[in-house]
């Protein structure tokens, strides 16, 4: 310090010692006289010798021990990061807190109360988050894109993508054709009784035409998808389907769901009147067509029934369906909709609901052939409701309205092209998006930071004590195999490859409703196509656009679209613990699917198979059980949620949340403390868990039970990982506005 001084050394001493003349001008000079200080060293007694050296060494000990302790400082205490983005980053966390909570009492409102207070629920929206915000903001992205004409070196699927868009903001010419296209449909499909009587035998005819022509799946739905039980080639699959409503609860409840029962009789005899019946015969049409509806809700399975892909998974030859569900012709049925490729009656075929099969076959069978007519040709007009006019889309507003909350008046007509623009043609659209908007080295940077959660993930296997040692080297197995698709599938950055995938799919620049049409030959077609090809790990469930991730467990692949690698999830100029608190917990909720209740039941090449030993699957049972009883005990609007229907998302959440967590301290660890954001007062451990809470933070109008919204779900996983958030929050009695634990 400037104001020590030794207490034996004072001025006038330094004064004594000059008069020797040690310090004559004669020899002052940088460095010393040739021979002073070996004259001076020989002068000195043994002792002083010896003092000297042991300061000397004192002396360089001190500095080196300085130095050190410099570096660690440095490394332990880097500072604040006050670069754009860093302050930029903190300025919305901060706008997002509520600090007038504790977050030990009520973390969610202390992360996002801020964010809550300030967002209402826009109109038209049913509930609104940060996945919801990108989601606009990337479709402005692609507006820009579609209506930009005057981009050049356009493929020809993109420029598709530009006459399919122009097509839908045509609104003057779908107003000019009113009903007439459908109208056109149905009567090519040989009618219904809305107008006329209608007695005609024509029921498999029908039930072809609406499955292969129009991709309606009405009493079941009929696919091409990867053979559980062999990854390596695709398969005929058939499964439930046909209810109107979201769930088989709102038909099986009608006193707890009789308004949305009511909205819903409404708006089919609206849609009705419009396709020209009187309003009586749409009422009693209607009702018979929601009456049957009812009975297949008594037949369906509930979802949560159905998690144990095991026990659901039926492989048997198509000539056994007529035994399963006589009701259909099957060979013809199944002949229509995967022409063109032959099929025998020995075509392998995966039933998915042998019960349901049955049931719906002498449902059909005991069912009034015009009611099973109407039935079907509803679920055409069903699909066909938002690509008609204006008059149309105002009924199935007022519907929606009553269901969600929502105003689809409110919602501008780019945006429903752009998201319709997105369906169908989503991989070419998804090639101007990536180009505009991705970067190879934001690439490379998530797919390293997929390596350090899984390397963390694999980590966390060794610790799980209820494993037994076999299952625990094949599950590392698993995760060491699994593949990681990030921002795009390589084939729509390639324009002839990108060309020749919708060379058959023929779009106009002025007919919205034929291009629909078109686009259901064509997925007919490409759907058709699959079945004597292997899977392809190229071939995307998801748009690059969508923000969103995914897990197949027949491919053990995980997907991020470059929609989500963006501000909230990810920026690389983002502090690591907002980036692994962000998209690093998706990594992680992905990765954690492979091992939750349905996906733990494929092995590393995707295979429906028992590869857990039996002690292992039953401990697992035992743990999950007690997060079915946790989730069970909310409740949305005094109605209590289904844990066992969420279990395998809530499985993914609390694994997510664990696994980014310790990629980031095992980050730390390796490359040392990083700089806090400025204005938080929080140290980036904490910082980590309230960027996890933010980007999950949602409001909704209408909230339920069925599907578990991000205040539930995500506060029920910081409670179940508490062994995690123990050590940097709920034990932290220091985390406060203001102050911060190092």
């Amino acid at each position: 310090m400037s104001t020590y001084k030794r207490a034996t050394l004072d001025e006038e001493e330094l004064l004594d010692t000059g008069s020797d003349g040690i310090y004559h001008t004669s020899t002052m000079q940088v460095g010393l006289q040739r021979g002073l200080g070996l004259r001076c060293w020989a002068e000195k007694t043994h002792v002083e010798r010896k003092l000297v050296v042991v300061v000397c060494a004192l002396s360089v000990a001190l500095f080196i021990c300085i130095m050190t302790l410099g570096l660690h400082y440095k490394e332990s205490h880097p500072g604040m990061c006050l670069s754009e983005p860093c302050v930029s980053v903190a300025s919305t966390v901060l706008g997002a807190l509520d600090r007038s909570v504790d977050p030990c009492q009520d973390f969610y409102n202390f992360a996002c109360g801020g964010w809550m207070r300030k967002n209402p629920l826009p109109e038209g929206k049913s509930r609104w988050g940060p996945f919801s915000n990108l989601w606009e903001h990337n479709m402005a992205i692609m507006k820009n894109l579609l209506e930009n004409t005057s981009m050049k070196s356009l493929s020809k699927a993109e420029q598709k993508t530009q006459w399919y868009y122009q097509a839908c903001m045509n609104e003057s010419k779908i107003e000019e054709l009113g009903a007439k296209p459908l109208q056109d449909l149905i009567n090519q499909t040989g009618g219904w009784g809305l107008k006329d009587p209608w007695d005609k035998d024509n029921f498999q005819e029908v039930l072809r035409i609406v499955s292969a022509s129009f991709r309606a799946s009405p009493f079941f739905t009929v696919f091409v998808s990867t053979d559980s039980k062999s990854s390596n080639s695709n398969i005929i699959q058939v499964d439930q389907s046909g209810l109107g409503l979201p769930s088989r609860e709102y038909y099986l409840n009608k006193t707890a769901n009789e308004k949305y029962l009511k909205a819903y009789l409404s708006f089919l005899v609206e849609l009705g009147i419009l396709l020209g019946g009187s309003e009586e015969t749409s009422q009693k049409m209607m009702q018979e067509i929601i009456d049957f509806e009812t009975a297949l809700a008594h037949i369906t399975v509930p979802q949560e029934e159905r998690r144990d892909e095991m026990k659901i998974y039926h492989k048997i030859q198509a000539k056994e369906l007529a035994t399963l569900a006589p009701a259909v012709d099957w060979m013809p049925f199944l002949s229509a909709v995967f022409t063109p490729v032959a099929l025998n009656d020995s075509e392998p075929v995966v039933v998915y609901a042998k019960e349901y099969l049955q049931k719906v076959s002498e449902l059909i069978s005991n069912t009034n052939k015009s009611v099973l007519n109407n039935y079907m040709i509803m679920k055409v007009v069903r699909k066909m409701v938002s690509i008609l006019d204006q008059r149309f889309q105002d009924a199935e507003q007022r519907f929606l309205e009553v269901m969600y909350g929502t105003k689809k008046s409110c919602t501008p007509r780019w945006k429903l092209c752009v998201s319709d623009t997105d369906s169908a043609l989503g991989f070419a659209l998804g090639a101007l998006f990536v180009k505009a908007t991705f970067s190879e080295d934001s690439k490379a940077f998530v797919e390293d930071m997929v390596s350090e959660i899984k390397w963390a993930f694999e980590g966390s296997l060794k610790t799980v004590g209820w494993m037994d040692p076999k299952t625990k080297k094949a599950a590392k197995e698993k995760a060491d195999a699994i593949y990681n698709m990030v921002g795009y599938p390589k084939f729509i950055m390639k324009p002839k490859e990108l060309d020749m995938v919708f060379n058959d799919f023929d779009v106009v620049s002025d007919l919205y409703f034929q291009n629909v049409m078109n686009y259901y030959n064509f997925s007919a077609r490409v759907t058709a196509n699959q079945l004597r090809k292997a899977p392809n790990r190229d071939q995307w469930s998801m748009t690059p656009p969508t923000v969103n991730a995914y897990y197949n467990p027949t491919k053990n692949e995980m997907v991020l679209p470059a929609g989500i690698l963006q501000a909230p999830f990810y920026n690389h100029a983002w502090p690591k613990a907002m980036n692994f608190g962000g998209i690093g917990v998706v990594m992680g909720h992905e990765l954690t699917h492979a091992f939750d209740d349905q996906g733990r039941e494929y092995d590393k090449d995707g295979n429906l198979r028992q590869w857990w030993q039996n002690s292992s699957v039953e401990a697992f049972k035992q743990q999950t059980q007690c997060m079915v009883e946790q989730y069970s005990n909310y409740s949305i609007n005094k109605e209590p949620l289904n844990g066992k229907h969420t279990l395998g998302e809530n499985i993914a959440d609390n694994g997510g949340l664990r696994a980014a967590y310790k990629a980031y301290i095992n980050w730390i660890e390796k490359n040392g403390e990083e700089a806090t954001l400025p204005a938080l007062g929080m140290t980036n451990r904490q910082l980590f868990f309230v960027g996890f809470a933010q980007v999950c933070a949602n409001i909704c109008s209408l909230c339920f039970p069925q599907l578990l919204p991000g205040r539930w779900s995500k506060t029920g996983c910081l409670f179940t990982t508490h062994c995690v958030l123990s050590l940097h929050y709920y034990l932290d009695s220091q985390f406060s506005p203001g102050r911060q634990k190092n």
